[in-house]
C-alpha cells in the first residue's frame, strides 16, 4: 500500500508548465469576460460595445482551450493538474455564460431547465474529479463525447452571444432564424452534456475510483 502511494501522480508535480499557467489565464479570460457580457446587458442593450468585446473574449477563451491541450501534448508536459484545469476553465466558461444568457431571457424557452441541467453534469463531474483525488485515483481526462460537448457549448453559445442584431437589424427573418439555430446547437450540446457525463462515471467506475482508498 506504502508502494501504492508513492507510485501516484501527485496533483501538483510539475505544476509550473505553461500548458498549466495557459490555462490559468484562460480561467482569468473567463473572469473578465463574464463581466462584459454583465455590462453589455441583454443583447447588448446597456452596450452595444461590451456585448463585442464578450463575445471577441469567448471566442478567445475557447480557442484556447486548444492551445493549452496542444502545448501540453507536444512537449509532454501532461500533468495532473492540467488535466484538472483544463476541465475546469471550460466549465467556468460555459456554465458562466449559460447563467447571465438564462438570467438575459436570451434562451427561452427553458433557459434556465437548460442552464439547470448542463450545471447539475458539470459541477457533478467536477465533484467526481476531486472525489476520485480525494480516494487515490488518478484524474481521468476528458473523453471524446465530452469534448465534442465542449464543442457544440462552444458554437451554440458564442452564435447566442454574437450580437448579430446589430448588423442585421431587429425583426427580420434571418434573424429569428438565426436565433433557433443557435438554440438547436446549444440543445445538441445539452444533449453531448448528458450523455459525456454518463461515459465518464462509466470510466470511472471501470477505473475503480469509487471508494479506492490508495
Amino acid at each position: 500500500m506504502a508502494q501504492q502511494q508513492s507510485n501516484r501522480p501527485s496533483l501538483l508535480d510539475g505544476w509550473r508548465t505553461v500548458p498549466n499557467f495557459v490555462t490559468m489565464g484562460r480561467i482569468a479570460l473567463v473572469v473578465v469576460f463574464l463581466i462584459m457580457l454583465g455590462i453589455g446587458g441583454p443583447d447588448g442593450s446597456r452596450g452595444i460595445g461590451a456585448r463585442w468585446a464578450a463575445f471577441v473574449l469567448f471566442v478567445l477563451a475557447a480557442i484556447s482551450d486548444k492551445l493549452d491541450g496542444y502545448l501540453a501534448r507536444k512537449y509532454n508536459k501532461v500533468t495532473e493538474l492540467g488535466k484538472l484545469l483544463d476541465p475546469i476553465a471550460d466549465k467556468l466558461l460555459v456554465c458562466g455564460a449559460l447563467v447571465m444568457l438564462a438570467a438575459f431571457g436570451e434562451l427561452n424557452p427553458g433557459g434556465w431547465v437548460i442552464t439547470a441541467l448542463f450545471l447539475i453534469r458539470e459541477l457533478g463531474i467536477t465533484i467526481m474529479r476531486f472525489f476520485v483525488i480525494d480516494t487515490g485515483g488518478s484524474v481521468i481526462a476528458a473523453n471524446h463525447a465530452g469534448k465534442l460537448k465542449t464543442l457544440f457549448e462552444c458554437i451554440g453559445l458564442g452564435m447566442v452571444i454574437f450580437p448579430m442584431w446589430s448588423l442585421v437589424g431587429g425583426n427580420t427573418g434571418f434573424e429569428g432564424f438565426y436565433y433557433w439555430l443557435s438554440y438547436a446547437v446549444v440543445l445538441v450540446a445539452l444533449v453531448l452534456c448528458l450523455y459525456s457525463g454518463g461515459v465518464y462515471v462509466a470510466q470511472v467506475k471501470r477505473a475503480g475510483g469509487f471508494g479506492r482508498k490508495a
